[in-house]
């Protein structure tokens, strides 16, 4: 039997859709779901030191976010420009793949003035293909050196938050939309389920010998685009770089041969792993692209827990996580999180699935 794409379709109201953050990291609302038992607990999410022992292993992805967002005017007629940053295409000669909108303004050809708070024009960009709809590629025309290009980026550049927070970016998501594990630039979206780690409760768990995993997933606008075929084994999903190292995958591969638990914080540590299985089911270290779309049913090799966030209705967010925890036992968690008022999404609370 096919899976289907209207078997993950809820109704959610629009006012669980976290705009802001709790005060706190570690403060978010956490939900346990049980699998084995189907049980659901409501607890606080600092408390899930509760549910893990020594030997443990928690796999995070270390990628940042960068300012990716950043609004220019076109030459001529000074129309306001958002353009949005997707990747770097070659270093030395500057050029990005990037989004435009409004799309139907910007032609090959066209510049582009990204100016300071004070209209100072900073840099232009030269538009020099069209991609997609929506796609450009783009080279900036900058003789600086590449730190004093990165620094202009940042100083233009605005927090990507995604579209369903309705609101300008301000100064407290330079902090919060960004794990505080953050190391390796390359994502333009954070990876939400590790927002909820703060430093305290990341050196508790060091403390009674839960061990760390990192690796790095560049989460790009894939993640958020919509499925538009019923027939889930006909879902392309975008390709993303990811990096796990030696280091990373022995700390995983020690815990799960000695029976622990393997705990995935996110769906993008989820797709990384399960992209780089031995044929002896352990984790290898590898490095490339996955574009990996995970839908029931599947058999996960590596992790046997997984925190994640509240997902959108029919993503491939929270199809994976059915996948994970089963279908009819996430639909119940969601409408008991619906019921209960949880906060959905990139800023809102959290689930642990054993």
């Amino acid at each position: 039997m096919r899976t289907k794409l209207s078997q993950f379709n809820f109704d959610l109201p629009k006012d669980l859709i976290a705009q802001y953050p709790v005060k706190s990291r570690d403060e978010s609302r956490l939900m346990v779901v049980h699998r084995d038992s189907g049980k659901i607990e409501h607890k606080i999410f600092r408390d899930i030191i509760e549910y893990f022992d020594d030997g443990d292993c928690f796999v995070f992805n270390n990628t940042k976010v960068f300012p990716a967002r950043m609004f220019g005017r076109k030459e001529k007629t000074g129309a306001r420009i958002e353009v949005f940053l997707l990747r770097e295409l070659n270093h030395e000669s500057r050029l990005w793949d990037v989004l435009v909108d409004p799309a139907r303004k910007i032609r090959v050809g066209n510049k582009l003035y990204f100016s300071d708070e004070n209209d100072n024009d900073i840099l232009v960009a030269e538009v020099v293909d069209n991609t997609t709809s929506r796609g450009r590629t783009i080279r900036f025309l900058f003789d600086g050196t590449d730190e004093e290009f990165r620094g202009n980026l940042y100083k233009l550049g605005n927090t990507p938050l995604p579209k369903y927070i309705n609101r300008e970016a301000e100064e407290i998501d330079n902090e919060r939309y960004q794990t505080v594990y953050a190391k390796e630039e390359g994502a333009v979206a954070a990876p939400t389920a590790g927002l909820h780690f703060s430093e305290t409760l990341l050196k508790r768990l060091e403390i009674k010998g839960i061990s760390a995993a990192e690796l790095t997933l560049h989460i790009g606008l894939g993640t958020f685009r919509g499925i538009d075929v019923e027939d889930l084994s006909k879902h392309k999903m975008d390709a993303e770089y990811f990096r796990i190292n030696e280091e990373a995958a022995g700390r995983v591969n020690e815990a799960k041969t000695n029976g622990h638990k393997v705990c995935t914080v996110g769906t993008t540590s989820m797709r990384s792993i399960e992209t780089a299985v031995s044929a002896e089911g352990l984790l290898k270290s590898a490095e490339g692209w996955t574009n990996l779309f995970i839908y029931p049913p599947f058999e996960f090799h590596i992790a046997n827990a997984m925190v994640t966030n509240f997902h959108l209705p029919k993503s491939s967010l929270v199809i994976m996580i059915s996948a994970f925890g089963g279908h009819d036992l996430i639909m119940d968690a969601y409408q008991e999180a619906i019921k209960e008022k949880y906060r959905f999404y990139s800023y809102g609370d959290a689930m642990l699935i054993l």
